[in-house]
Parts: C-alpha cells; sequence; structure tokens
C-alpha cells in the first residue's frame, strides 16, 4: 500500500430523510447497514500481490476497521460492486459507523449514501422524419452496426421487435455476456440481444425500511434475470431499436407496423431497475461500468432521481457514470423528468448529457362525454372493453364532499352507495390514473371521468382503463363537476378509436420537465424534446398494460407516455447517426439533433404547450422538436473534449480533487478561471445580476466545425434578439475552406435594465442561426436575471 497521503477531501455524506416518494431513507437505528459508494483516488496503485482489485480493498479496508467496526461482517458480504472503469472504487453494505471510519482513510476522495432513482414513465418514427429506403435510415442501414445499451427493467426477448431474422453478424467489437437466471438463458440472447446483465447487490442490500422497500428480490413478482417483469424496458427497447412488427397494436388501438427508431441496431440489455422498488445508484454505476467494457456505442437511460433535486455533479452516480462513457466516446442520453409543467423541474443536467423532454405527435386516441344536456366534451382514453352504446347513466362528483381521498378516488374511499351504476368524476393526482379506475369498479361504478387538476391543465395522457373511462382537461372537468351538482345530472362516453394526422403536434407535454437549469442555468436544459405521449411499444407478458396485479390481459404492444419514451426515440437517434457518422463524437451528434431542430407544429405555427395552450419556449423544449430529416445532414456542429468538460468543472469552482471523483483522472484547473458558459455548447444562456441598472453586456465564445458536403462553404449569421436585448455576432460571417474545418466566433449579448421585460417564464428567448442557404444551425438563446450571490 502507498504511504498514507494528506486527507484529500472534506467529504460529504448524504442523509436523506424526507417522504418516500422522495427516496427516503428511513432507519431508526445507527447499527442497521446502509450501501455506501466509495470513490478511491487512482493515484493509490494496487499491489501486485493482490489479483484484484476486490482483494485489495477488503483487505486494506475490512482489515484496518476497528474490531466492533469489522466483526460485525466479512469483506465478502460486505463488497457490493467493485468499480474500474467509469468510477474508481467500490460500494458496501456498512453500518454508519464502518463508513464514517472509511471516509477517513487517505485513498478516499469521496462517499455517499445509495439512493433508489425511478423510472421516468409505431408512428413515431415517420413523425421524425424517417423514410424507408431514403434519407438517415438508409445511409446508416437501420443503425445495423451500432450497440444500443438499455438501462431499465430488463427485456421480454421473445417479442416480434427483437427478432434477429436477416441480421448480418454481431460486431466484433462487441465483448458482453448474456448472463443467465430465472427464466432467462444464453439462448434469449442472439443477434438482435446480443448481451444481457442484470444488476441487483445494491437492491438486495438495502434492508427493510429503505423507501418502503428492501430485503432482496420479490420472486413473486421479479425475475432475478434480465427478464422484465415490469415492462417499462421492453418498451423503451423497442422503442430505440425494436424491429419491423407487422399488424401491431394494444387492443386494436395505434393498429400498423411497428418499429423502432433504429431497427436493425443492437441491443446490450443492463437490468438496473426492479418492479415496485425503483433502481439505485450502486448498481446503476455498475452498468456503467460494465457497459464501458461490453464495448456499446450508446447509452439510454429513462431514469432519475423522481423528487424535484438534482444533486451535484460529483454525488450523481448516473453524471458520473455517464462521463466516464461519455469520455471514451460513447452517446448517453436521458429522460428529462415528469415533474412538469412545474418550472426547475429538469433533471439529468450533467452537460456531458443529453438530456430529451416529451412532446406529441400527430395520433391520437379521442374519445368523448355526452352530457344528459347535450353538451359534448373531448377527451383521450385506450379503453378496449364494452362500450357504454351511448346508454346514459348518472354522474357524481365524490370529491365535493371536500375529502381529499374521496376527489382522488384513493383506494376504499368510495362508498358504494353512492356510486353503484353511476359514472364517477375522479381528480387526476396521488394514485396511479388507472387504479382510480379499478377503486371506481370496484365500488359498483360503470364509469369513469378523470379530470385533470390546474397543474397538469390540458394535457392529456391516454390509459389502457378496466372499465369506460375518458380523461378530460381542467377546464372541461370544471364543467363538468358544476353539471353533476345537480341530481338529474347524466352522461355517457364514447371512444373514438385511433385517429392520425392530428394538428397542432408537435406539442410539449404538460408532464415533460421545464427549466431553467437548477444547478448551473448557464447550460440550457431540457436539450431538446421528442416524442413521449401515448407510444406504441413491445411490452412484457408479466403483466397486464395498466401494470396492476389485478389486469390479467396480456398484450404484446403497449401505449405509455413519459420522458421515459421519449429518451429512448434519442437513443436510437444517436445509434442512426453513429452508423452514419462513425467519426462523430457523442457532443457533435447532440449538436446535430439540436441545430436542426424544429420549433414549430404541423401547422407551421409555433410550437404550444400542453398545459396552457400558449407558446412554448426554450425552457420547455430545448433548442426545439427531434428532426432526423435535417439532423443527418446538420452542416456545422458545435463539439467538444473531456478537457472542455473539465474546464467547464473548473469554472463553476470545483477543485481538482472533487473534480476527480467525475472524471477518475487527476486534473489540474487552468491558472486563469474559465467561464462556465463559454462551454461549446449549441446553445446560449446569458444569466444578468437582478441588482444591476443600466446596460449590461455579456460575451459568449463558441468554435464550430464544417461537417457540411461542401468544404468551401460560407456561413452567415442570422439573429432573433428578443426584445429589450441587442445582440452582435463577431465575425458575422464563417468561411470554410478544405483546410479551415473550424471557426471560432463571439456573441455579444446586450441588456439595457429599463427595456428589459421578462415574461411570465422570469426569461426573453432569442436565436442565433449560421446559414449557408442549404443549412440552418439553429441556437436558442435565454436571456434572463439572477439574483446575485
Amino acid at each position: 500500500m502507498a504511504a498514507a497521503l494528506p486527507i484529500l477531501l472534506v467529504l460529504l455524506l448524504i442523509t436523506l430523510s424526507t417522504a418516500v416518494s422522495s427516496s427516503a431513507v428511513l432507519y431508526d437505528s445507527e447499527t442497521q447497514k446502509r450501501t455506501y459508494i466509495f470513490r478511491v483516488d487512482s493515484s493509490f496503485i494496487k499491489p501486485s500481490v493482490f489479483p484484484t482489485h476486490h482483494h485489495w480493498y477488503a483487505s486494506e479496508f475490512f482489515t484496518t476497521t476497528t474490531p466492533t467496526a469489522s466483526s460485525s461482517s466479512s469483506s465478502s458480504d460486505s463488497i457490493l460492486h467493485v468499480y474500474e472503469n467509469v468510477f474508481h472504487g467500490f460500494s458496501a453494505s456498512l453500518t454508519p459507523a464502518q463508513a464514517a471510519e472509511f471516509r477517513q482513510h487517505p485513498a478516499i476522495l469521496a462517499a455517499f449514501e445509495d439512493r433508489r432513482r425511478h423510472l421516468h414513465t409505431t408512428r413515431s418514427p415517420q413523425f421524425l422524419g424517417l423514410r424507408n429506403q431514403r434519407g438517415l435510415w438508409s445511409e446508416s442501414d437501420y443503425g445495423s452496426d451500432v450497440i444500443i445499451g438499455v438501462f431499465d427493467t430488463g427485456i421480454w426477448p421473445e417479442r416480434r421487435s427483437f427478432s434477429d431474422l436477416n441480421l448480418g453478424p454481431v460486431p466484433a467489437r462487441w465483448k458482453g455476456v448474456c448472463q443467465a437466471g430465472v427464466r432467462f438463458t444464453a439462448r434469449n440472447c442472439n443477434k438482435k440481444i446480443v448481451g444481457a446483465r442484470f444488476f441487483s447487490k445494491g437492491h438486495e442490500a438495502a434492508p427493510p425500511g429503505f423507501g418502503g422497500i428492501g430485503g432482496g428480490i420479490n420472486d413473486t413478482v421479479e425475475f432475478k434475470s434480465p427478464r422484465d417483469a415490469d415492462g417499462h424496458g421492453t418498451h423503451t427497447a423497442s422503442t430505440a431499436a425494436g424491429r419491423h412488427a407487422f399488424k401491431a397494436s394494444m387492443e386494436g388501438y395505434a393498429a400498423g407496423i411497428a418499429k423502432g427508431v433504429a431497427p436493425k441496431a443492437r441491443l446490450a440489455v443492463y437490468k438496473v431497475c426492479w418492479k415496485d422498488a425503483g433502481c439505485f445508484d450502486s448498481d446503476i454505476l455498475a452498468a456503467f461500468d460494465a457497459a464501458v467494457t461490453d464495448g456499446v456505442d450508446v447509452i439510454s437511460i429513462s431514469i432519475g432521481g423522481g423528487d424535484g433535486v438534482s444533486s451535484p455533479y460529483y454525488l450523481d452516480p448516473i453524471a458520473i457514470g455517464a462521463y466516464g462513457a461519455v469520455s471514451r466516446g460513447i452517446f448517453v442520453s436521458s429522460s428529462a423528468g415528469n415533474d412538469g409543467p412545474n418550472a426547475m423541474s429538469v433533471t439529468n443536467l450533467a452537460p456531458w448529457l443529453t438530456t430529451v423532454g416529451a412532446g406529441t405527435i400527430d395520433r391520437n386516441f379521442p374519445a368523448e362525454i355526452i352530457l344528459g344536456d347535450g353538451r359534448k366534451f373531448s377527451g383521450v382514453s385506450l379503453y378496449a372493453g364494452a362500450p357504454l352504446n351511448g346508454k346514459m347513466y348518472p354522474v357524481v362528483y365524490p370529491g365535493k364532499s371536500g375529502v381529499l381521498a374521496t376527489s382522488l378516488c384513493m383506494e376504499n374511499s368510495l362508498d358504494s352507495s353512492g356510486v353503484k351504476g353511476k359514472i364517477v368524476i375522479c381528480d387526476r393526482g396521488s394514485n396511479p390514473r388507472v387504479a382510480k379506475g379499478l377503486v371506481v369498479k370496484k365500488a359498483g361504478g360503470v364509469g369513469m371521468i378523470l379530470a385533470n387538476g390546474v397543474t397538469n391543465g390540458e394535457g392529456l395522457v391516454g390509459d389502457a382503463h378496466l372499465l369506460p373511462a375518458c380523461a378530460v382537461g381542467t377546464t372541461e372537468g370544471d364543467a363538468i363537476k358544476a353539471y353533476a351538482s345537480s341530481h338529474s345530472a347524466t352522461a355517457t362516453i364514447n371512444f373514438g378509436g385511433t385517429v392520425v394526422g392530428v394538428k397542432p403536434a408537435p406539442v410539449v407535454a404538460s408532464f415533460s420537465a421545464r427549466g431553467p437549469n437548477g444547478l448551473n442555468p448557464e447550460i440550457l436544459k431540457p436539450d431538446l424534446i421528442a416524442p413521449g405521449v401515448n407510444i406504441l411499444a413491445a411490452w412484457t407478458d408479466a403483466v397486464g398494460p395498466t401494470g396492476l396485479d389485478l389486469d390479467t390481459r396480456k398484450t404484446e404492444f403497449n401505449i405509455l407516455s413519459g420522458t421515459s419514451m421519449a429518451c429512448p426515440h434519442v437513443s436510437g437517434a444517436a445509434a442512426l447517426l453513429k452508423s452514419a457518422h462513425p467519426d462523430w463524437s457523442p457532443a457533435a451528434i447532440r449538436s446535430a439533433m439540436m441545430t436542426t431542430s424544429s420549433v414549430i407544429d404541423n401547422g407551421f405555427h409555433p410550437m404550444v404547450d400542453e398545459s396552457t395552450g400558449k407558446p412554448s419556449t426554450p425552457y420547455d423544449f430545448g433548442a426545439g422538436h427531434l428532426n432526423l430529416d435535417l439532423a443527418m445532414d446538420p452542416g456545422l456542429v458545435y463539439d467538444l473534449t473531456n478537457n472542455d468538460y473539465v474546464n467547464f468543472l473548473c469554472g463553476i469552482e470545483y477543485g481538482p480533487k472533487t473534480i476527480q471523483v467525475i472524471t477518475k483522472a487527476p486534473v489540474s484547473c487552468p491558472a486563469r478561471k474559465p467561464f462556465p458558459e463559454n462551454l461549446n455548447y449549441p446553445s446560449i444562456a446569458a444569466l444578468f445580476s437582478s441588482g444591476s441598472t443600466g446596460v449590461s453586456t455579456k460575451t459568449f465564445f463558441r468554435t464550430v466545425t464544417n461537417v457540411g458536403a461542401e468544404a468551401n462553404a460560407v456561413y452567415t449569421a442570422k439573429i432573433e434578439a428578443p426584445k429589450g436585448v441587442s445582440v452582435s455576432v463577431k465575425p458575422s460571417k464563417l468561411v470554410f475552406t478544405e483546410k479551415i474545418r473550424k471557426l471560432s466566433y463571439y456573441v455579444s449579448v446586450t441588456a439595457d435594465s429599463k427595456n428589459l421585460v421578462l415574461g411570465n417564464s422570469g426569461a426573453v428567448f432569442g436565436s442565433l442561426s449560421w446559414v449557408d442557404g442549404k443549412h440552418v444551425v439553429r441556437s436558442p438563446m435565454v436571456i434572463t436575471q439572477i439574483d446575485p450571490l
């Protein structure tokens, strides 16, 4: 062992003691073991006497602790994962006393307690501009040489979406495995599913009381293997890379040919999330470590904090693992979260992650509520059972009693004497939407009207209800509730099936998490949006389409909504772009998507916000909606290197040892502190002090690389400056040659506090585009004021 060094960093140990819904850590005893993740300084070299790092850590840490601490368990039981690629260190099950002792070791750079994360829960390829035998699908051979690693709940390998018919050999660089387990063998992998692993040690080590779960895998509802008991992983995997499946539908809805964005891309499955138990940081980090070694090209992770709070990058294993992947050329796509339309709700904020929000597509599943007085209200539904056939039933709103549980139709909250034989109005929130219908059905109700609250506004999501049910927006819900106050109120529900060609689309989904970036508002997040509402994709046989225990239906495909569904669209898109442009970096691929994304809908109007019906902003959609028809040939890209990210971290005042927790390798910051806003990002956020008066100016530095076919291209700046702001670009013309492929420019943003009128979002928005007659390379601009420190 190397000589002991001085303590390198004052370490932070997160202790969460909030509600279960916030991934809380609920412990009553200091003797109860918990899982901790330790970052080991890579300058401490493993002595050759130890065959593996596991042996070294076991000897170094578990034989040097106090007898009291070390006697409680052996190292072989306590060490859960050893990390060697994206992270240097290990996770272990320890008492708080042991963890505190470990943190004093000079080799430990940082330590943090394991947390539970949550999943951020067809036609969309065409809606993105993909067409058979031409464009990006043709140029990339449908992504056939690219491997997408999906971090999720596993996979149901028998689905047609995962057939390897007519696929070529598995890429020779693939080094992964097909891990056997319950109802999963090596034969479940093929030339499509090239590998599969599961990670459960963090989950199994969680004691009872950890967020209401713990104590190992529940084998009555789960498979200790890569097999998917939840459905979410099967859905995201097939969205990213599902093969063409003819005559696909969900009980007749969305009928047609199901296909993923990159139909020939290969899949590597990393099961890190478990049914009803979430996903643990220690397991997620182990999956990143394995995926890098295995040889994936793209990682798709529809997982986030789920509590609206983003940890600093050095305490966030998703950010740490993603950095390790991106630094090795692997594109990482992540979901933005489903806590919209609340401001500053976006998660997965690290600038090396591509953060994806959700929008609608031009397909809908309409339903209609007809009241006894003749009024009609539009909604959505995926109900596929026996219809009401126009028969009118009494309609009631139990929430008029003022009891919250009753208004929300919570379990055992409804009195059958008041709802039997009636259509029941339930408020959205707290319990699952489909579960409300089951509560109504158990109480004898014949149907349900699911009414949005103010938070959800007019945003609607279709669900495969177990009784006739229709979801409506806030305005419609309020009107129906007012009508239901009459003793003679009646209603019926009609179902309209599938409608294609809906306008406007895309619309920013009401649930899609919004900016600004709560950690570093200099970086606009989300980066962009992609289809995430009512997406048809493959499903597991383990549960019905609602996921409820009492739903015994089996379906090959299911329709889901969430940024979880948007993320794999971008993952599949990255696979296509990587296949067509193998020399592009992850940053270049993201840039191509962002600068060519659309900010108008299919009616050529500005995209609107589903929750308000008003025009949306870059805080809602980032750079815009993914448009793959243009992303294949973006003209210019904003590229980034590992050193650029290090300079950014230096710019936000992380010290070298803190940065090393993220980068693994030691770093040094420049003598002159970099400005974080000068990270070469495809968006620009100008932050002015709210305390300043008069005229203020911010200057930004950017570099673009010509990746177009025309080497001697000439681009001219086009500025759309918001009211009260002036923007200048120097130089205003970029002249590329065969020898000059990269050029830099400065952007100066000047705001006059007297004329600057910020909108409801607290910001004003504009754009900077570089145009050459063929390409429009567009970057969104955000101008806002922040309180001085």
